[in-house]
């Protein structure tokens, strides 16, 4: 099997993982968002392993996929404009998704460098999802338990911190325990003894 066979059938794979543990919402919010079962580390992990280039056009497929999935959780019902359907669909789908495969940018920088790249890849998708707040949703109002604010940046920075901040702290803990474990950091990394 050639190299770029190999490369092509890792990455499905990891989406197919990263798409089923995208289902397993461990907390839905009322109006979207999920915090998943680390359903970014299988996009991370081949990023980190594969580099930023081939960590890119995997989460572009899973971008498709995810928004595949906002599809059939409602999407086109949501009432928006069709010049915010379209933005709603590049920022918080294909953008929000994609950015993941920056988690390869420091590949070899070793430990230090992979929890870099993998908080910043989340962070990204993170702002991501704060901009299509701000920018198409204009949400403001009630949060949770009657706290309310006017303003639609700090609504969007609490609303869309509340489902990202846990997936960032599991995935990046998630990535460094598999990291670290000899067994499969030698998987992951193709390390030779």
């Amino acid at each position: 099997m050639s190299q770029k066979t190999k490369l092509i059938a890792e990455g499905a794979a990891m989406v197919a993982l990263a798409t089923v543990l995208s289902f397993i919402r461990i907390i839905k919010m009322p109006w979207g968002g999920s915090v998943t079962l680390l359903s970014m580390l299988p996009i991370v992990i081949f990023s980190i392993k594969n580099g930023v280039k081939n960590g890119l056009a995997v989460s572009f497929v899973f971008s498709l996929i995810q928004f595949a999935q906002g599809v059939m959780d409602g999407l086109f019902g949501w009432g928006l404009t069709p010049v915010s359907l379209v933005a709603c669909i590049l920022i918080d789908y294909l953008l929000a998704f994609t950015v993941l495969g920056l988690a390869g940018l420091f590949k070899k920088e070793g430990l230090g460098g992979w929890i870099c790249g993998c908080v910043l890849a989340m962070v990204l998708r993170l702002f991501m999802h704060f901009l299509s707040g701000v920018v198409i949703w204009h949400s403001f109002g009630e949060l949770w338990g009657g706290f309310s604010t006017e303003s639609s940046v700090l609504y969007s920075l609490l609303y869309n911190g509340a489902y990202m901040v846990p997936e960032i702290i599991f995935t990046t803990i998630g990535a460094v325990i598999l990291l670290k474990a000899p067994q499969t950091r030698k998987i992951i990394l193709s390390e030779e003894k």
